[in-house]
């Protein structure tokens, strides 16, 4: 008895439906940008949202990013209190040192390979005020960052400590199980 391996295409509606949701996606920010809810600014979204994706036509996501809910509202919080405990310190820091506060820039381990969660680790560390990603280098592992406010090696490596935990709460909420495992390792290595 031989095994017969099917080679149907996908059904359309499956081929389609990620079209549809980007379209509806689209058209929604078209609409916000223009601040009016009227069928002309609808019709204009889908217009503009189909000759967009027509024009940029992006390959499919290889795999989708696993979603635990009640990490990604921990990360949610801890992203409002960081502002807010951000925003103080670098309000702090102009008044107190103004043109002579200062600045360092540091390498940490980047914990995950996935450049969406990449993206992610770094829009929300530069979310934060007074810290941005400033390079990512994927070969050797590190990315370099900017922090305001460390005057010594301590406030570096707190700063350090700080993107370190906001590396681990972005895989807590969004990285694959082999990514947690493997941060799990880097960490522990880097402890000894």
């Amino acid at each position: 008895m031989t095994a017969t391996v099917s080679t149907r295409r996908p059904r359309r509606t499956a081929r389609l439906r990620p079209r549809v949701l980007e379209i509806v996606w689209l058209t929604l920010v078209w609409v916000l940008l223009w601040g009016t809810f009227t069928p002309l600014s609808i019709v204009g979204g889908v217009v503009v949202a189909i000759a967009v994706i027509g024009a940029f036509r992006f390959p499919p996501a290889e795999a989708h990013l696993p979603l635990r809910p009640l990490r990604l509202v921990g990360l949610v919080v801890y992203l409002a209190y960081d502002i807010v405990v951000s925003g103080a310190e670098v309000s702090w820091q102009t008044l107190r040192y103004g043109p002579a506060a200062r600045g360092a820039v540091f390498e940490v381990p980047l914990l995950s390979s996935s450049d969406r969660v990449v993206t992610v680790i770094a829009n929300a560390l530069s979310l934060s005020p007074g810290a941005m990603a400033l390079q990512i280098d994927h070969a050797h592992g590190l990315w370099f960052v900017y922090a305001l406010g460390p005057r010594d090696e301590a406030g570096v490596e707190r700063s350090r400590r700080r993107t370190m935990d906001m590396q681990r709460r972005v895989l807590a909420a969004l990285g694959t199980p082999e990514e947690l495992a493997a941060a799990e390792r880097l960490l522990a290595e880097g402890r000894r």
